[in-house]
């Protein structure tokens, strides 16, 4: 039995090496060149205003690039985010930009229906959604673009982490950058690539000939049913090169658990064979393994090289290391069995005052 404990204990330490060597790698190829450049509509959805939403949704018009329209959407007019965009499409009447107010009940996904208006009236041959808290860099587009060839139905990113405030913060950044963002840039690597939700850019044909936008609210969330649009249509979903930054602020325990537990019930609904894996995810396990196999200072080594490597995959990307950065994924892992088990209780969730079910078909918004 401690044979079997420590070979399991060492083939999910060599699989979070490899994954770590993998995006490492990936980030210090050289990107591929942007070959062609067409018009693009770029839609931000907005509701309620976030701590660095001014920013965010000002990057919207900083992009380096020859042809692009903005479309902001909001569901009502009394919005509070509705004040800050028209003063920002004030502010920046060099960029082609309008708001649309309303909501198309086109699923029961709030998100979806409230881009559905500005997906309407795009004029781009690609139409890149973007979350409003996420940070667009001016080679935002180009970074999109460059990885599209003939068998790309769809190019998205995962978010990374930044800014983050105080513990909290720090565990939101431990689950983004050196775990889900790690393991969606590992999975593109090897091709097989999916979706998320912060940053979809759509060729249109291909999701207008799968049903439009209604087509994304048939599950959970829209970059689960993205992915399996993009791969029923005999197509990949392809991930930029380098992931665009989020800024994550002060957090507190319960909205990140909150939020995780969130996602964690749309994974188990959009890919329940997967689900069953998630345990195994982060360094509790073989820790564990190693520990009832080795004694503690087996346990010990197997957690300063699984911490290792992600600090150093961390340190080479770029991505926020500091004070707080090891114990904060310390808690991670230790969060993720619970969450695993959470999930369980209720496939449902509320946000914003809405109940959001797989019934239902719902999104995961920010």
């Amino acid at each position: 039995m401690e044979t079997a404990f420590l070979i399991l204990a060492a083939l999910l330490t060599v699989a979070h090496f490899a994954t770590c060597l993998i995006v490492m790698l990936r980030l210090g190829s050289v990107p591929p060149p942007v070959t062609h450049r067409p018009l693009i509509t770029l839609l931000r959805p907005v509701c309620g205003v976030d701590q660095f939403d001014e920013a965010t949704l000002a990057s919207s018009f900083q992009i380096d690039w020859p042809d692009y329209e903005v479309i902001f959407c909001a569901a009502r007019a009394d919005d509070p985010a509705v004040a800050l965009v028209r003063r920002l499409i004030a502010r920046n009447p060099h960029v082609p930009a309008r708001l649309l107010v309303g909501e198309d009940r086109i699923s029961g996904n709030p998100k979806l229906n409230n881009l559905a208006k500005g997906w309407r009236v795009a004029t781009g041959a690609r139409i890149v959604m973007a979350d409003a808290n996420l940070m667009l860099p001016p080679d935002y587009f180009a970074r999109l673009v460059a990885v599209e060839d003939a068998a790309t139905g769809l190019v998205t990113s995962p978010p990374v982490g930044t800014v983050p405030d105080g513990f909290w913060g720090e565990v939101e950044v431990a689950f983004l950058n050196g775990n889900q963002a790690r393991l969606q840039l590992a999975a593109d690597e090897l091709g097989q690539g999916f979706a998320q939700g912060k940053t979809l850019i759509w060729q249109r044909d291909v999701l207008e000939r799968a049903g439009g936008l209604a087509a994304l609210g048939r599950t959970l969330a829209e970059d689960v049913a993205a992915t399996k649009v993009v791969r029923g249509s005999g197509l990949k979903v392809r991930l930029a090169r380098v992931p665009f930054a989020q800024p994550i602020g002060r957090r507190d325990l319960a909205a990140v658990w909150a939020r995780q537990l969130r996602w964690s019930k749309v994974r188990r609904d959009g890919f329940p064979a997967l689900f069953m894996l998630e345990p195994l995810n982060g360094a509790l396990v073989p820790v564990l393994l190693a520990g009832v196999a080795l004694g503690p200072a087996g346990g010990l080594g197997v957690a300063i090289l699984h911490y290792g490597a992600e600090l150093a995959l961390c340190h080479r990307a770029g991505w926020p290391v500091g004070r707080w950065t090891l114990p904060a994924m310390v808690m991670r892992d230790l969060m993720v069995p619970l969450l695993w088990v959470a999930t369980f209780a209720r496939r449902g969730f509320e946000w914003r005052g809405n109940a959001l079910s797989p019934v239902r078909t719902a999104t995961v918004p920010e």
